[in-house]
């Protein structure tokens, strides 16, 4: 099992210096989460720092974008880290594609199909002289003069790992892509009974199978060296579970428990405005499910009795700070 530490919560300023300290860590690569700010842009800055170090957006809002503007990006992080970076990409509620990001939104499914064919055209394009000829429902590539084509690269064209909790979605990450990343509002028994199965479908319809398909989780973790770094860490967990509880688009993850009447007890909340009740809502039985807490010592354990042979990759969804010292535990309990 991989182990990537996030890059999430620290500046531009900071990002560089940090993604070197998790390569000497010993960390096996770093990833970033499209949240308030670009996923892109920290990574360039990390791909200058680090050598061996596996570079990911995990993720990056798709349908915020369009395959050209994407793959460029993709392209020259590719060739900056040496072939190190992974396209992980999401498509996002459609509220906010459409009122967030000001974008058309509607059928996430078809129109992330095209946009990763479109993508792979695109590379196709620069780095086998393909002629550019992508022709689809919702894009559209036929141009590309001389002046705007990019170098062909050295090394083989990124990875691109989907993202989704519905089953249209991840079976379509199966279908077309080369990896899958699991929501962290996930459970051991979501992923074992149904994202998996789900996945093997979509490969079995590409006519493959999932040997050689990536399967990375972002996995919560509450933990602490103190009482009160372990009370703060249990807190804002379970802010977090609620908050991706009240989501619709998540809601089947808390049924598949039997929890269906905690979503729609959240979602109210969350529509009349009252975030700050939510939590309690969120009993023990909850929160373990979705998280995994303990002292660090224990957190490494925990991962592999859950995730061990289900996971290939894992990433820290961690709601408190990054204090070393308990990380240097956590990432010695996963290398027994």
């Amino acid at each position: 099992m991989k182990v990537e530490r996030s890059l999430d919560r620290y500046s531009l300023g900071d990002v560089a210096a940090t993604a070197a300290e998790a390569e000497a860590e010993g960390y096996d690569g770093v990833w970033i989460l499209e949240g308030a700010h670009d996923p892109f842009v920290p990574l360039f800055f990390a791909a200058e720092k680090t050598e061996r170090l596996s570079l990911a957006t995990a993720i990056a809002v798709a349908f915020a974008r369009n395959p050209m503007t994407t793959a460029s990006l993709a392209h020259d992080l590719q060739r900056l880290s040496c072939g190190r970076f992974t396209l992980g990409l999401g498509p996002q509620i459609d509220t906010h594609i459409r009122f967030r990001y000001g974008m058309p939104g509607g059928r996430p499914v078809a129109r992330m199909r095209e946009f990763v064919h479109a993508v792979r055209a695109i590379w196709d394009c620069w780095d086998r002289g393909t002629e550019l000829d992508f022709r689809g429902d919702f894009y559209t590539h036929t141009l590309m003069p001389p002046k705007f084509r990019h170098d062909p690269s050295p090394y083989e064209p990124p990875a691109i790992v989907l993202a989704g909790v519905g089953p249209r979605m991840t079976e379509l990450a199966g279908e077309v892509g080369d990896g899958y990343v699991a929501h962290s509002f996930t459970t051991e028994s979501y992923v074992r009974e149904v994202t998996l199965p789900t996945l093997a479908r979509g490969r079995e319809r590409a006519g493959r199978t999932l040997d050689g398909f990536e399967v990375r989780g972002l996995v919560t973790v509450a933990t602490g060296a103190s009482e009160e770094q372990m009370a703060r860490s249990v807190r804002e967990a379970r802010e977090l579970v609620a908050f991706y509880g009240s989501t619709p688009a998540y809601a089947r993850v808390l049924e598949h428990h039997g929890w269906g009447e905690l979503h729609t007890e959240l979602h109210a909340l969350s529509r009349a405005d009252r975030w700050a009740e939510m939590p309690g809502l969120v009993d023990d039985e909850v929160l373990h499910a979705f998280a995994v807490v303990g002292e660090p010592r224990e957190i490494g354990p925990k991962i592999l009795a859950r995730y061990g042979g289900v996971l290939d990759t894992v990433g820290f969804y961690t709601p408190s700070e990054y204090v070393p010292e308990v990380w240097a535990e956590v990432l010695a309990g996963l290398r027994p």
